[in-house]
């Protein structure tokens, strides 16, 4: 009997301490392997700076294209780009020039 009432004092005791630790094991554990983890909050930041430098350079070539359209527009044509689009687009070539493909 005196077994008994011992272990019932011990798990008494014991018990918040006991939950305690169980409940800080599962914070920690989420706070690593979770859906809203560290490692999934780092793996989202590179995707992020992936995705902003891709769009960094996908801006600066319509930047480029916006350029040119502005050149090529009625009041202000630069001839120059105007005759390489053309020979660009209708394939023109003067005898004495040679092709050279990028």
């Amino acid at each position: 009997m005196n077994g008994i009432n011992a272990y019932k004092l011990f798990l008494r005791q014991n018990l918040m301490g006991f939950i305690g630790f169980c409940l800080c094991f599962y914070f920690c554990y989420h706070l690593i392997q979770g859906d809203r983890s560290y490692l999934r909050l780092l793996v989202l930041e590179k995707k992020i700076d992936h995705v902003e430098r891709a769009w960094e350079s996908k801006a600066a070539e319509r930047a480029a294209i916006e350029e040119k359209v502005v050149m090529l527009r009625p009041g202000s044509i630069n001839r120059d780009l105007l005759e390489e689009r053309v020979r660009h687009v209708l394939g023109y070539v003067r005898p004495e020039e040679r092709i050279i493909f990028e």
